[in-house]
């Protein structure tokens, strides 16, 4: 978020490995043979342990990750060095400066943590040795590895934001907080909407966390779809929580500004948990389609390692196409104006107070982002369709009636989020109270609704809610 008059560098200036004159060519060939050994033989190591089922275990699953973060921490590197020895052009732009640091630290990183998890591996091994297989379940190990993807992703993330912050110069007029201006509420009705959106949050944060509870304790919910949905029931916590207490302290205070960092921050957990939503609905929806059209191989298919696997894939999935957006938009400049009609720190209303060019940031919303927005929506469609499809081959009142009744409040959730979020970020030529509205519906509205419309009204979370509240009352008659 530069000003368009500071004096920014463009490109930097590479000095390379202090290699003596003349001996260029030497080192070329030396880091060349280093560079495609590496690759060719961690490329070998992945394809063994893909072809050999003999080696489908613990320690060479995390070896072949291994194997992978190797292979593209040299690539980070090696080729733009091996460029610049055969070239005088030895200067790398600030957009590929600050690429190749995120990747470096991100598999550097990614090395570290592996280490470990292979390290605690052999530990399980050598010292429970009989456990071995029920610890180090193939749910626990894709877990393990997708959690250090997690991790590592935040951790290159905040060094890479801390120093494009640092890079810009002393001398420049950035803007240092925004202005929130929140929900065009009308005068004396702040109380009113405090109260309301309060109740809202509360419930939001209530009913997930119950039904994350409840899935927990009740062992008749340790199943693939109740597995989405607590997953789920964190996202939406977590989505209204990045939001609503700011805006409801914006509503008891004069004080409605918001840090540069602090922007930064909301704006990258809220495309987070904003992404990571669409493709949990898709998952959920992929998963009833197993369960109605293909329910004899339902536990074949839709086994442990690929449940964790389809929620590590969409919280890494989300994490990068946050951060895409992210980096596309600390480079771009803002000038005196820095007063934002939202009530949050939302990526269009950042756009629109942008004195740069923002062409590349609206490119990527309308293809990657639109690629992130409607692939997940065009496999809970096509899933629904079959669905639909299925059910219609063999009329019956009955069956349809439970089919409507289990899929028509969640595509109602389905349409009344992707049709508020389309209206925001593709639909909508100018920035007003209509586009805040639909705002409140996807971030705040939607998040409360889900525990009503996914488990109050399904009887096996009715059946874990009566006997949690027995348990208790059974508990508290002994004492």
């Amino acid at each position: 978020m530069r000003p368009e008059n500071q004096s920014s560098v463009s490109q930097f200036l590479l000095l390379g490995l202090p290699i003596p004159p003349g001996q260029q060519g030497v080192f070329f060939t030396l880091f060349l043979g280093m560079y495609l050994t590496t690759v060719l033989g961690n490329l070998l190591i992945i394809l063994l342990i893909r072809l050999d089922s003999r080696l489908h275990t613990p320690m060479y699953f995390f070896l072949s990750h291994l194997a992978f973060s190797d292979i593209s921490l040299s690539s980070v590197t090696v080729p733009k060095m091996l460029m610049n020895m055969q070239t005088w052009q030895q200067s790398i732009s600030y957009g590929g400066c600050i690429l190749q640091l995120y990747f470096f630290i991100h598999f550097a990183g990614l090395d570290n943590f592996l280490l470990a998890v292979m390290a605690y591996d052999r530990y399980v091994a050598i010292c429970h040795p009989l456990h071995y297989s029920t610890i180090m379940s193939q749910a626990l190990c894709t877990l393990l590895v997708a959690g250090s993807w997690m991790v590592v992703c935040v951790h290159a993330l905040i060094h890479t934001l801390l120093l494009v912050r640092l890079m810009r110069p002393e001398n420049q007029s950035s803007v240092s907080q925004f202005l929130l201006l929140g929900l065009p509420i009308p005068p004396g009705q702040q109380g009113v909407f405090f109260t309301l959106f309060l109740g809202m949050y509360l419930t939001t944060v209530l009913g997930n966390l119950l039904i994350i509870l409840l899935i927990r304790l009740d062992s008749r919910l340790h199943t693939p779809m109740y597995f989405f949905l607590s997953h789920l029931a964190f996202s939406d916590i977590s989505l209204s929580s990045v939001i609503v207490p700011k805006m409801l302290m914006n509503m008891q205070s004069k004080h409605q500004f918001i840090s540069y960092m602090g922007c930064i921050s909301q704006l990258y957990f809220y495309i987070l948990f904003v992404g990571l939503d669409n493709f949990l609905l898709a998952v959920m929806a992929y998963d009833r389609y197993v369960a109605i059209c293909q329910p004899l191989h339902y536990t074949t298919i839709m086994r442990e390692g690929l449940c964790v696997l389809l929620v590590a894939g969409s919280w890494i999935i989300s994490c990068v196409h946050d951060l895409l957006h992210i980096l596309l938009l600390v480079r771009l400049s803002f000038g005196a104006d820095n007063i934002i009609t939202h009530f949050f720190c939302d990526l269009a209303a950042l756009l629109k107070l942008s004195c740069s060019d923002i062409s590349l940031n609206e490119l990527v919303i309308f293809t990657e982002g639109g690629m992130i927005f409607f692939l997940p929506f065009g496999i809970i469609l096509g899933s629904y369709i079959r669905i639909g499809t299925i059910i219609l081959r063999v009329p019956s009142t009955k069956r349809l009636f439970k089919a409507f009744s289990t899929c028509g409040s969640h595509l109602a959730v389905v349409f009344l989020y992707y049709g508020t979020a389309a209206s925001v970020y593709f639909f909508s030529s100018s920035w007003g109270s209509k586009d805040i509205i639909a705002s409140v519906m996807y971030t705040v509205v939607t998040p409360m609704l889900n525990p009503f419309i996914y488990s109050l009204r399904n009887r096996d979370i009715k059946q874990a809610l009566e006997m949690c509240v027995n348990r208790v009352k059974f508990f508290n008659w002994n004492h």
